[in-house]
C-alpha cells in the first residue's frame, strides 16, 4: 500500500467534506431508554467530493490516471501539497485547522475513491467538468 499524490496543480471548484462517524449502534427501549454500543474510538467514512468545473481535458485525463493508480493496487490518495486545500489553508489558524481534518492527516483515516470519476464535455471544445467522491477508509497496517 502506497500514497499518492492527487494531481497537484488541478483546483477544485467546489468542496463538500463529512468527518464520518464512530461506529456504533443504538438500542432503544420501549420506554425511550437508549443504550449505544461504540465498536471503536476512532471516526470511519469521512467522505469528501470535489467538482472540478470548466478544466482541460488534459487535466479531466490526470485525474483519471490517478483513480488507476490508485486503484490497480490498493493505494491512497495523499492532499498534502496540492490544491484541492486551496482556500482552506491561506488566511489564518482556523483555516489550517481545517485542513487537517479535510488531509485526515492525524486520524490515521486513508483517501481512496468512493468510485469513479465522472467526465462530462461538451460546453466547449477541449473542456471538461469533473466530479470525484472520495471516502476516508481506516485500514490496519
Amino acid at each position: 500500500m502506497a500514497q499518492i499524490s492527487f494531481p497537484v496543480d488541478i483546483t477544485p471548484t467546489s468542496r463538500n467534506y463529512s468527518p464520518g462517524e464512530f461506529p456504533q449502534s443504538v438500542f432503544e427501549a420501549q420506554n425511550g431508554a437508549k443504550t449505544v454500543l461504540r465498536y471503536g474510538n476512532k471516526r470511519v467514512n469521512a467522505s469528501l467530493s470535489l467538482s472540478f468545473k470548466n478544466v482541460t481535458d488534459d487535466d479531466a485525463a490526470q485525474i483519471l490516471v490517478n483513480y488507476e493508480n490508485i486503484n490497480s493496487d490498493w493505494d491512497y490518495l495523499d492532499f498534502n501539497g496540492t490544491n484541492v486545500l486551496n482556500g482552506l489553508v491561506a488566511g489564518g489558524s482556523a483555516s489550517h485547522s481545517l485542513s487537517v481534518y479535510v488531509r485526515e492527516a492525524v486520524s490515521g483515516l486513508r483517501w481512496r475513491y468512493a468510485k469513479a470519476p465522472q467526465v462530462s464535455s461538451g460546453t466547449y471544445p477541449g473542456v471538461s467538468n469533473v466530479s470525484c467522491s472520495f471516502v476516508a477508509c481506516l485500514d490496519g497496517t
